[in-house]
């Protein structure tokens, strides 16, 4: 240090520009509950790069984050239900207040989940963007809300938006825990019916959720400044 003769008073660097520390503030939402609980169905192998990416991810600041807790060996909609209920019937992590899901060739960026918090009050689930595993692979955020609640088709992502959606895949996706209590079992179902009424249905388990929650009135939206690679291992190519 140099040497220097001290005079008056500091109030602090944050509280000179007090405005601007609070909106930090309040953009990390570091003063809500935000304990989160990492799931993942998996056919019980990882590539290194999602291992990798997984590792790098930051975790927020003096909040807990527990798992990830795996499903192994099960068909992706079993393995989702039985993580839920593992959750629900379980009395500590019952109490948490986010459920995020993340998937064995997802690479989300290390600031990703820091991100997904911010728009929580605004939306029951928000995910990261991905794309389909091609090259003419199609983004995995599905239908204009304000348009049709059901629509099946892929959007169009507009950079850098927090962008309202009908559905989204479930690679890297942050749920309110308190949706599963009030929307009816089975809550992921991969569905291949022929009903007499009703017609053909057929819905991934992703689709299924996400309709079942429509219905009760809950909203979803895609977070485009979250950017996840999907990596597919045969090709080795990250789309």
């Amino acid at each position: 240090m140099e040497p220097r003769i001290l005079v008056g008073e500091s109030v602090g660097m944050h509280n000179q520009d007090l405005d601007k520390a609070v909106e930090r503030v309040d953009k990390s939402k570091m003063y809500e509950d935000l304990s989160t609980i990492i799931i993942c169905p998996t056919r019980g192998m990882f590539p290194t790069r999602v291992v990798q990416s997984w590792m790098r991810m930051i975790k927020p600041m003096n909040q807990v984050v527990a798992g990830p807790i795996f499903a192994e060996s099960m068909k992706v909609d079993d393995a989702y239900n039985a993580l839920i209920n593992y959750i629900l019937n379980n009395p500590y992590l019952s109490k948490f207040k986010y459920v995020l899901t993340i998937e064995e060739d997802n690479m989300p960026p290390a600031d990703g989940l820091l991100k997904l918090y911010e728009n929580m009050d605004k939306f029951d689930v928000i995910g990261g963007l991905y794309w389909s595993k091609s090259e003419e692979g199609f983004p995995m955020i599905f239908g204009n809300p304000e348009e049709d609640a059901f629509d099946p088709k892929p959007q169009k992502p507009r950079q850098g938006e927090i962008q309202p959606a009908c559905a989204l895949g479930m690679g890297f996706n942050l749920f309110k825990l308190d949706m599963f209590r009030n929307i009816p079992q089975p809550w992921f179902k991969t569905q291949q019916e022929s009903d007499p009424i009703e017609g053909i249905s057929n819905l991934t388990q992703d689709f299924y959720f996400y309709r079942k929650a429509a219905e009760k009135g809950y909203k979803f939206a895609c977070d485009t400044r979250v950017l996840v690679g999907h990596l597919d291992t045969k090709k080795d190519i990250i789309f």
